[in-house]
């Protein structure tokens, strides 16, 4: 209740919730307004017309990655987009959501930084269409030698998975990584998430840390 709302009422002696409870709508109507008096009127009584949304605000998964130096090659910022994106995927998969967006934010050298959203053609929870969905995003962004000190990825607007869909395709090529990605999860959850991981994060015999 505003200041000036609450002066009118004072002047009709007016002062508490009983006081005002007392009072017929349209009575207060013809001294506030139709709105403010009718308002007023049910919220003196207990009562609350606004209509509330039972939708929660969708929620969000982040990972990132920092560079040991700042680093030019586009290969290893391609392997740690994958690693992420297999972070993310295995996240998601384990709470039972699926991602309906992704943003990849690059933090440079000189403490620039750069913030790019997709939205994803079917929400997934996939390592393999959430590492598509990356470099499609890191592509775009035309990147000539960038030194690049930070990604990171976001998973946005998560909901069940049961609400998944597919899109049906004849490339059987799509249903092996998800077969093998099954199994990989079983095996982490038995053993630990080192276990098992996309060959490519093993050059160099050390994997990029999400």
């Amino acid at each position: 209740m505003g200041a000036r709302t609450a002066a009118t009422l004072g002047e009709y002696g007016l002062h508490t919730v009983g006081d005002v409870s007392d009072v017929p709508q349209l009575t207060l109507q013809r001294l506030l307004g139709a709105r403010a008096g009718r308002a007023l009127h049910e919220h003196a009584q207990g009562r609350d017309t606004q209509v509330v949304d039972p939708t929660p605000t969708p929620a969000s998964i982040s990972s990132e990655h920092r560079f040991d130096r700042d680093e030019l090659d586009p290969a290893a910022h391609r392997r740690v987009l994958l690693a992420l994106a297999d972070d993310l995927g295995a996240r998601l998969r384990a709470s039972g959501q699926i991602a309906s967006g992704l943003t990849c934010t690059i933090h440079y050298a000189d403490r620039s930084s750069t913030r790019r959203s997709r939205v994803l053609s079917e929400a997934t929870q996939h390592t393999v269409l959430l590492a598509r969905a990356a470099y499609t995003v890191y592509d775009s962004l035309g990147l000539q030698r960038a030194r690049v000190r930070t990604l990171a990825l976001r998973a946005e607007t998560l909901r069940p998975d049961d609400l998944a869909t597919r899109q049906l395709t004849l490339d059987a090529c799509d249903d092996k990584p998800l077969a093998l990605e099954a199994v990989a999860d079983r095996a982490r959850a038995r053993f630990g998430r080192q276990v098992l991981y996309p060959a490519v994060l093993a050059v160099n015999s050390r994997r990029p840390t999400a």
